[in-house]
């Protein structure tokens, strides 16, 4: 039985990732009471087979929902169809390509302006400084939120992201409350939008209709929530997770300096090699037969997207770190109805952060050896700080 909130398994998963494709590519592990898959096939196969896998959590299933599914209402990440796909269409329209490609100039300002001010000083925290305010700052504009109210949304994103701990016997986290507080935010900011509409995603929300469908104030504040935590997390943990991933290997660096057109499939290579979500539930909504075992009807199921981005059944030599890699399938963004709807804006953001970090922190290296602490919660996979100095 692995311990899935070690700092070992959260900084370095894959060997223990390896051991359970070879040995136990589907597993039930006792203690949690819930099954783990492992390999690229089944991973992929539960992310999409929602016939067989829903999205819903147990106790929504079952009508009996805890106090903190109460507070979630609609979710992209917890619907099944026709209601995710009625729903989805109308949050759609705000990421499409040419939606997503209109922000670019105002991202590469934030990138510029965060890194102006510690140009001069030859050093910064990574994930501090620059990977966490850049997507925070533009969630919150998108939303129309004040960008001075980052540092409360990164309390509440960790709490909620670090709730998941409590399935796997960690302790009580602050999610539930993280989760009121962020509601009642986000009501005073729909109260203010039903009065004087502004030109943002909250206001857009409001007046969206398609057909029949509407999003009640239940389902905006649940869309808003996840925009926020998944536009924080992930997002952050993709431009640290680079940086790492090119400070651990120069030689792929180097080449990405002679190289930058290669950019975009360097992005690809490490949602590949270090994926910012590393594991995603779902629930069988019936007796499910996968790689020789049968999963109970009503049973959780992780699907493993670390994993399954690094198995050697579907990737060439997957432990090592290639930005030349193609095809690159990763599973990074999910699969199926539920593909990250975020996907383009994540990959933008990260394509303006390196371009910056390429132009304007030149020899970038540890600023020391000390031990790495991962990121809260073994959902995402990233690290909370990094210490860097540049010439």
């Amino acid at each position: 039985m692995i311990n899935l909130r070690s700092p070992e398994f959260l900084l370095n998963p894959y060997p223990v990732y390896e051991m359970y494709r070879k040995n136990q590519p589907v597993a039930y592990m006792e203690p949690l009471q819930l099954w783990s898959v492992f390999t690229y096939d089944h991973v992929k196969t539960v992310l999409s087979d929602h016939a067989r896998f829903s999205s819903r959590p147990i106790a929504a299933a079952k009508d009996s929902q805890p106090p903190e599914q109460q507070l979630e209402g609609f979710s992209l990440i917890t619907n099944d169809p026709p209601k995710h796909t009625d729903l989805r269409s109308l949050v759609n329209r705000a990421f499409t390509p040419k939606a997503v490609s209109a922000l670019e100039p105002r991202i590469e300002q934030i990138a510029n302006e965060l890194l102006e001010g510690i140009a001069s000083s030859g050093e910064l925290d990574l994930i501090r400084d620059f990977a966490y305010p850049l997507p925070v700052i533009v969630i919150a504009e998108l939303l129309g939120v004040p960008a001075v109210d980052r540092d409360r949304f990164k309390e509440w994103s960790d709490e909620i992201v670090a709730g998941a701990d409590a399935i796997i016997g960690g302790g009580r986290s602050e999610s539930h409350k993280a989760h009121m507080e962020m509601n009642e935010y986000f009501k005073d900011i729909i109260a203010q939008r039903r009065i004087h509409p502004q030109n943002d995603l909250v206001s857009a929300l409001l007046s969206a209709e398609e057909g029949s469908s509407h999003l009640s104030e239940s389902d905006i504040l649940s869309f808003c929530r996840l925009l926020l935590v998944a536009g924080n997390e992930t997002t952050t943990n993709l431009i640290g997770n680079a940086v790492l991933a090119f400070l651990e290997h120069p030689n792929e660096w180097d080449k990405l300096l002679a190289h930058p057109e290669m950019l975009s499939n360097a992005i690809e290579e490490v949602l590949r090699f270090r994926s910012p979500v590393q594991a995603m539930f779902r629930t069988t909504k019936q007796d499910v037969q996968i790689g020789g075992q049968t999963i109970p009807q009503d049973t959780r199921v992780i699907a493993w997207i670390g994993s399954a981005n690094r198995d050697e059944a579907k990737f060439d030599d997957p432990a090592r770190f290639d930005i030349s890699r193609e095809p690159n399938p990763h599973l990074a963004f999910g699969q199926g109805i539920h593909f990250c709807l975020g996907a383009p804006l994540a990959r933008l953001e990260a394509k303006v952060a390196l371009t910056a970090v390429m132009n304007r922190l030149p020899e970038l290296a540890r600023r020391n050896a000390e031990p790495l602490e991962p990121a809260r919660g073994f959902i995402v996979h990233g690290v909370k700080s990094l210490p860097l100095r540049f010439s």
